[in-house]
């Protein structure tokens, strides 16, 4: 994933666990941008292991879930992820050979917000905020690498309405659809953003395959 940071301070390469941009309802109702961790820890759990498990959730059985059941329906609990692109990878028949990056983005451009879950937890006696990101079904752009996508959501009218209070859960599932795929454009990535962590590659170098 990457993401519009203001001037300066842009992510090329955000990977699980890192921290994400989230806008939330804040206690007054209205939206706030806060800082959190990609990848649920939800408040049972005892370590920080298990966000790299929950780093996505299936639009589809969200509902169905226990941990992700009584965030879908409740405003409070949904959030929009901003990034400006995502990353996926396409496997070559090779298996012996690195997968292929691509970078998916709208095809204006412009930025946009992923439907996302997100929970207040506490490990160790400190309070973290962390979130999930919600999938769907690949359009017919992203299905050439993926059987799975981000659920985009669909403009300031589709932000406004997830994080209303008035959606209860099947309302919410309902804009977690495919985002159009001629909304949307692709272009190969440079493979150094298979490298996350120590020594990872962190610039806009990243955005175009190497010649």
């Amino acid at each position: 994933m990457s993401i519009p940071f203001r001037e300066g301070s842009r992510r090329y390469n955000v990977a699980p666990t890192q921290t994400i941009i989230a806008i939330v309802r804040g206690e007054d109702g209205t939206p706030e941008a806060r800082a959190m961790r990609w990848g649920l820890i939800p408040p049972w759990a005892k370590d920080a292991k298990i966000a790299y498990k929950m780093i996505n959730a299936r639009a589809e059985t969200a509902d169905q879930k226990g941990s992700y059941k009584r965030l879908l329906a409740t405003a409070d609990r949904r959030a929009l992820i901003l990034a400006d692109g995502f990353y996926e990878w396409l496997r070559p028949e090779d298996r012996k050979l690195p997968r292929v990056p691509f970078r998916f983005t709208l095809a204006d451009g412009e930025p946009f917000a992923f439907a996302g879950l997100w929970t207040p937890s506490t490990l160790d006696g400190e309070p973290v905020e962390s979130a999930t990101i919600l999938t769907t079904a690949a359009n017919a752009l992203v299905a050439a690498v993926h059987d799975r996508m981000p659920v985009i959501l669909a403009g300031p009218d589709g932000e406004r309405a997830w994080l209303s209070p008035e959606l209860d859960a099947p309302a919410a599932q309902a804009l977690c659809v495919p985002f159009p795929a001629e909304l949307m454009g692709v272009s190969p990535a440079n493979p150094l953003v298979n490298k996350v962590g120590a020594g990872a590659v962190e610039g806009p170098e990243l955005l175009a395959a190497p010649d």
